[in-house]
């Protein structure tokens, strides 16, 4: 999620779950290959397994960046051909490739021929008016074709014109029914659902028919959903975690962040929704949001956070 899921946001999310695969906000191939490439691919150990999402439709460019992505650990490679904001499709990048799959077929062949990590395709099951499930199944068939045995689908179509990025999230209806009947034609692929999941009652249900769940947007402002998923998805003996504790950690690992020169309300953002639902979260968010954005803002505040929560006051 672009903005959202950067790399402390991701560490945050591996302390909730040991297991769960987690992706980079997607880098395009210009920003990697003619920017700084310490900076977007930097990331922490313990995000492992991580996948890097690029945003690109040239092969070329594509399979430089997958051998980069390779050299530097990562554990999968994404393309992204499900975003549907204007600037990139500008680019060439995102939603607007479903309407090319004879191209991101050649890129995924490019990149399987740059590494050995395997090279995975996220994206809608349609755009604008091409949304019957045909055009998807032919889509998915030709990159399949090429290698990719991987996808992720955004069970809601998206339209290029007249909708924001957001509005495309929320107004296409989401149609899951797309999506199985894929799995259920192509049983040899792995077919993961994305979109509109909310509970892991949601991912059990779905899991019973397809191969695995994206949580985007629900993991980030509610990410004590994500406590549960080793236990319940992945059927791991459960760990005893408290919100208490995850806040604590990460607060030490702000604290080692601040002292290579980065500042706090660039990591405690997100932090706000751990405590969603909880008795107490407006204080906890408010005093971290009026807080941490200070010049010289400690990691201490963190904690002063929970306190106040605990306290119920809010000052």
């Amino acid at each position: 999620m672009m903005e959202w899921s950067d790399r402390h946001c991701r560490y945050l999310w591996r302390l909730l779950s040991k297991e769960a695969l987690l992706y980079t906000e997607m880098v395009t191939t210009g920003a990697l290959l003619h920017g700084d490439v310490t900076r977007f691919l930097t990331y922490n150990n313990e995000e492992h397994p991580i996948a890097l999402q690029l945003g690109g439709s040239d092969p070329a460019a594509l399979a430089q960046c997958a051998k980069l992505a390779e050299e530097w650990g990562y554990d999968e490679v994404n393309l992204n051909c499900g975003c549907p904001s204007d600037r990139v499709q500008e680019g060439r990048i995102g939603a607007v490739l479903m309407a090319e799959p004879n191209l991101v077929a050649e890129c995924v062949a490019a990149m399987r021929n740059a590494c050995t990590i395997p090279i995975t395709v996220k994206h809608r099951i349609g755009i604008d008016e091409q949304d019957d499930f045909p055009a998807m199944a032919n889509f998915v068939g030709t990159v399949a074709a090429a290698g990719c045995s991987t996808f992720i689908v955004h069970a809601r179509k998206a339209w290029l014109k007249g909708l924001s990025p957001k509005e495309n999230r929320e107004v296409p209806p989401l149609k899951y029914d797309h999506v199985i009947s894929l799995k259920q034609e192509n049983p040899h692929l792995n077919i993961i659902i994305n979109g509109g999941i909310t509970t892991l009652e949601q991912c059990k249900n779905l899991l019973n028919t397809l191969d695995g769940v994206m949580i985007g947007r629900e993991a980030y402002h509610n990410p004590w959903l994500l406590s549960q998923v080793d236990e319940q998805l992945f059927e791991h003996t459960a760990r005893e975690l408290n919100r208490a504790d995850i806040v604590r950690t990460f607060a030490q690992y702000c604290e080692a962040e601040i002292s290579k020169g980065n500042r706090l309300h660039h990591m405690s953002r997100h932090l706000l929704g751990l405590y969603h639902g909880q008795y107490g979260a407006r204080i906890f968010r408010r005093y971290i949001t009026e807080n941490a954005n200070k010049p010289e803002a400690p990691a201490q505040i963190l904690l002063d956070a929970m306190d106040k929560m605990h306290n119920g006051i809010a000052k």
